[in-house]
């Protein structure tokens, strides 16, 4: 039986930024995944300077493809706004593998599935021991459904669901375009260029309200890139979607029974504005890796709930992270311009 001191179960930016932090105290770190990195991982790969800052990671530093924009195009109901700002895009088949590299800890492949306690220790698959226990494996993440699920359950009503594809595409238009509630989805899609000739493309919506109206997210798909051909943004392609669910921060009452931990999307911690996951993820990973080494409380609170500050962000949040019902509200005023 392989033993550590600290077991991470999901390679992804929260269990290998914990791991990273822990092998920077001189942690016994062992990180478990069920596949081999470089994976697919579907994602917009939207990375904030914030989120690179708690990497302590320069745009230029970075070996592959990222790209900065300052500028989005936001769309509500034919109309069209300029919001200036920095951001980056990257693609996560890179990005997760290079963050894993560097935090310097092994990595076995390996699908948890079984996780029991023995003493102060977590056995896992009667294969590997740990005295402490990070699960960082996303929403179907093993040590959340052995070790919290009972206690602590999903709020159904803060599940998102996507469903989007990445590929390469000479795109002409640099920046970044969100359209909300088009078509009546409730939430948004977007265009996201990335850098050496990709993109992704998607769309993403609360997935109750979808129920509600006996809809599905692929109902909402052939509009959407009928829209981009319009545009030209992406023109004659042939799309191979794929979708996946994830959980927007709520209550997050337990993200710790005893020495098990959970991070990122494990924990359902995905902004309430704008449903975006990786910041939260590395935030929460450092947090947790503060706890084992130094004996903090493992705590959420400094963790922003908003990727965005402002009337705009609060909007889509009383849209997004609360029955839509009692959120009929109209779009802030701010500057304009028709498309």
């Amino acid at each position: 039986m392989q033993a550590a001191d600290v077991i991470i179960v999901g390679g992804g930016p929260a269990g290998s930024t914990c791991a990273s932090q822990l092998r920077q105290g001189g942690v016994d770190v062992l990180v478990l995944d069920s596949v081999r990195f470089p994976r697919l991982k579907l994602c917009a790969g939207w990375v904030t300077p914030d989120a690179l800052g708690e990497l302590a990671l320069e745009p230029g530093e970075y070996p592959h493809g990222i790209l900065t924009f300052d500028e989005l195009r936001l769309h509500w109901r034919g109309i069209s706004l300029s919001h200036r700002c920095t951001q980056h895009s990257i693609r996560r088949v890179e990005f997760d593998e290079f963050l894993l590299r560097r935090s310097g800890a092994p990595v076995v492949q390996h699908r948890a599935q079984h996780i029991r306690r023995d003493g102060p220790d977590y056995v896992i698959d009667k294969l590997y021991r740990c005295r402490y226990l990070v699960g960082a494996a996303g929403t179907r993440c093993p040590v959340y459904r052995e070790l919290f699920h009972a206690n602590a359950p999903r709020d159904p009503g803060l599940q998102t669901a996507t469903y989007e594809q990445e590929f390469a595409y000479p795109w002409t238009d640099s920046r970044c375009h969100l359209w909300f509630f088009a078509d009546g989805l409730p939430g948004y899609a977007w265009y996201v260029p990335k850098a050496n000739g990709y993109v992704n493309v998607g769309l993403g919506g609360m997935a109750e309200a979808i129920r509600r109206r006996d809809e599905r997210l692929q109902d909402y798909w052939h509009a959407f890139t009928r829209r981009l051909h319009r545009l030209g943004l992406v023109q004659n392609y042939d799309y191979r979607p794929r979708g996946y669910s994830y959980y927007l921060r709520g209550a997050v009452e337990q993200v710790r029974n005893d020495n098990a931990f959970l991070v990122g999307d494990a924990a359902g911690l995905a902004t309430r504005d704008l449903c975006e996951g990786i910041g939260p993820a590395i935030c929460s990973g450092k947090a947790a890796a503060r706890a084992i080494l130094d004996g903090e409380e493992y705590l959420l609170d400094k963790i922003p709930r908003r990727s965005a500050n402002g009337l705009f962000a609060g909007f889509l949040e009383g849209r997004f992270a609360a029955d839509e019902q009692k959120h009929e509200q109209t779009l802030p005023a701010t500057s304009r311009k028709s498309t």
